[in-house]
């Protein structure tokens, strides 16, 4: 009798601790408040949040700190991979390049939504296609790959190429919207519009977020019940009718919606490449990799591969695989994703195949000096534009807010925003007034050029029109009086490395063994392409990246 008392009260104390703590999670700690209770006005804590799910196609990056930019060779002596070390957090990269087949989809998905033989669309969905003519060649019998590397299924695993920057950058941006449409559908907060011709229309999840009832042309039915919004019906109210929209639209605390894909930063790429946890002793690097794999080598030196390429290049003048019937790479032009052994982290291709575009605009200096944690050059910071009525402003809307088209240097014509999107802007002078991070709302040429880092940074614009700047040199005009140099060099000179050149990393099936070093570094003007850059996408880790420790961080000695 007296066990099953003592049992009694321990489970008792067990259920009102476990009860406490429940409650405790929905309570406001410093004010008391109750959170998701309609006693207290219903406001939202997000509490179902149990870690991020590594997205589809993803492989979660630890971060960490590495050596950026250190290479075994530098014949080119280009001098711009200066070592420097770095600090990246942790993120999620596509375990291979993003394939035909899915930017197929891509394409079908702008079609259908932004007709072409409609004229406020026309020029969207050729400004998606990628440029298929970089398989020809003058002196090449190549028309094959031109007509069919990027629709026939026999390449439809294939790495994409012939994409430019800009379209990398697009593709990423729909991947956001694609996904959380698929997120809401799966959560039963929207119908499945992907099947009904009637409702369907471009989703954007920043507009989703902004006002739900904007996006597919105000129909408010594609909304199925919604999240519980934990408020009471009042007193009398009649029962809505079923499939009503009762509950709630999801916000960004509830930890649903998909954080925003976009390319890899040029130290996030480098760092994922390099995978040096597998040469890492403690909290030490034991020598330097020369590929994404581990070794000094590009043949597999196990018994049952032996003297295979272990990535996909060029080895040398007129050998792309090698000799038939001892093919050593597997392929004379890029091939399959996945066809190569992963590096550390599980991913594929980081060294041949198809090089890679990154976010970063190109410069040949490094400046660790601005931050050395997750470094990036690219900042543009934007707001969104509010028009007179204090609404967010959408794209396509309103005469104001027209889709915008720009003819880039090669002459295609692209829209720069899509209709449904919103309206973004720079930031003024205001928004950025006595701020101490940043001072400007374009940092592409921070500390390489702006006015910032010119000797007369001290002076207003206008007060520099007139002045030399830091690029230009005296010309050989002299006066007559004293014989000296008396002007400055003013034409502004064509050059490859401008505010519109990226960076591309990897080597590639068209590249030498040089290229494969994942330090190594190379740029082309943001709205070109070849039949040798591809792409992959990268997405933000919110909170903590979980893993697990097999050995203990610091082990007693």
């Amino acid at each position: 009798m007296k066990n099953l008392f003592r049992i009694t009260l321990f489970l008792l104390s067990l259920i009102l601790l476990v009860s406490c703590n429940s409650t405790n999670k929905n309570k406001s700690s410093l004010t008391g408040w109750n959170f998701n209770d309609p006693k207290y006005g219903s406001y939202i804590k997000g509490t179902s949040f149990k870690g991020q799910k590594v997205p589809n196609g993803m492989v979660a990056i630890e971060g960490g700190t590495f050596t950026m930019g250190q290479v075994q060779d530098d014949i080119m002596f280009d001098w711009n991979t200066t070592p420097q070390q770095m600090h990246v957090r942790s993120f999620y990269l596509d375990e291979a390049e993003v394939t035909n087949s899915e930017y197929l989809l891509y394409l079908q998905v702008t079609k259908d939504i932004f007709p072409p033989s409609e004229e406020k669309y026309k020029n969207i969905y050729s400004s998606a296609l990628p440029d298929t003519l970089v398989w020809r060649s003058s002196l090449g019998n190549t028309e094959l790959l031109s007509e069919n590397y990027l629709r026939h299924p026999a390449y439809s695993d294939y790495p994409v190429v012939g994409v430019s920057w800009l379209q990398a950058v697009q593709y990423c941006k729909w991947r956001t919207s694609a996904v959380n449409l698929k997120n809401l559908i799966d959560k039963g907060v929207l119908s499945n519009v992907l099947g009904n011709d009637t409702i369907r229309n471009f989703f954007d999840t920043d507009l989703y977020l902004e006002n739900p009832y904007r996006l597919f042309n105000g129909d408010s039915t594609v909304y199925k019940r919604g999240l519980p919004d934990n408020k009471a019906r009042k007193k009398g109210e009649p029962r809505p009718p079923k499939g009503a929209f009762t509950g709630r639209q999801v916000t960004s605390q509830d930890g649903i919606l998909s954080q925003k894909f976009r390319l890899p930063t040029e130290v996030e790429w480098e760092y994922a490449a390099k995978a040096t946890s597998e040469n890492r002793e403690y909290n030490n690097i034991r020598g330097r990799k020369k590929y994404a794999w581990s070794g000094k080598y590009t043949r597999d030196n196990s018994k049952r591969y032996k003297g295979d390429q272990l990535a996909n290049f060029k080895q040398r003048k007129g050998s792309y695989s090698g000799l038939a019937g001892w093919s050593e790479d597997g392929s004379d032009i890029p091939i399959t994703i996945k066809s190569y052994p992963p590096n550390a982290y599980g991913l594929y291709d980081m060294s041949g195949n198809v090089a890679e575009w990154v976010a970063d605009v190109y410069r040949p200096i490094i400046d660790t000096e601005a931050n050395d944690f997750n470094y990036f050059r690219g900042n543009i910071f934007t707001k969104k534009l509010i028009d007179a009525s204090g609404k967010v402003v959408v794209i396509g809307e309103s005469a104001k807010a027209m889709v915008k088209y720009d003819t880039l240097p090669n002459g295609k014509i692209v829209a720069t925003e899509l209709p449904g999107e919103i309206k973004y802007v720079p930031v003024t002078k205001d928004d950025i007034f006595m701020r101490r991070n940043y001072n400007t709302a374009s940092n592409l040429d921070k500390n390489d050029g702006d006015k910032v880092s010119n000797r007369l940074y001290e002076l207003d614009d206008d007060q520099l029109t007139n002045k030399s700047r830091m690029y230009n040199s005296p010309i050989n005009t002299k006066d007559e009086a004293s014989g000296k140099l008396n002007k400055y060099d003013v034409k502004k000179r064509p050059t490859l490395i401008s505010n519109k050149t990226r960076v591309h990393k990897g080597g590639s099936w068209l590249d030498r063994e040089y290229w494969l070093d994942p330090a190594q570094r190379r740029y082309l003007p943001e709205y070109m392409s070849t039949n040798f850059i591809g792409f992959r996408c990268a997405t933000d880790v919110v909170g903590v990246l979980p893993f697990n420790k097999k050995t203990a961080r610091n082990p007693s000695r």
